[in-house]
């Protein structure tokens, strides 16, 4: 059974509830990422998306008076996530149950220790089509004449 553990990115980019949603633009644009697990000492605390930035921008008010906004007020609080032994197939239902794009894993503790994405999937995904593709069925194998 391929787990979670065999999958994950474990060199995650994180955010901090403090930080200022105005650096998390650049953030995502530097890492290529779509999602950003927000951590408080190694714990996760909340996500936030590309899809969130959009929706706070857009709602921020406008003018001298208006607050900046920070991950705090954007993040996703209560996130859904998976272990490392978590089975492959289990993440991916989840996913497509819950319309997810990705999922942070941590450990039992609520420690992240990383990020499994629908990129991720779709890399897997396209090894198994290549692995199938190669190989020949018994089936369609042709044998070899001896004369």
């Amino acid at each position: 059974m391929l787990t979670i553990d065999e999958l994950m990115t474990r060199d995650v980019v994180t955010l901090e509830a403090d930080d200022a949603l105005i650096d998390v633009d650049d953030l995502l644009k530097r890492h290529h990422i779509r999602h950003v697990p927000v951590v408080h000492d190694g714990k996760l605390v909340g996500m936030v998306s590309h899809r969130d930035l959009i929706r706070a921008l857009a709602r921020q008010p406008l003018g001298q008076g208006a607050r900046p906004l920070g991950v705090k007020d954007v993040m996703t609080r209560d996130v859904e996530t998976v272990l490392p032994s978590t089975s492959t197939r289990q993440a991916i239902e989840k996913l497509l149950d819950r319309r997810f794009g990705c999922l942070p894993v941590v450990d039992e503790k609520g420690t992240l220790v990383g990020i499994v994405t629908e990129s991720d999937f779709l890399r897997l995904a396209l090894a198994l089509l290549k692995e199938r593709e190669t190989r020949t069925p018994e089936y369609e194998q042709v044998p070899v004449s001896p004369h």
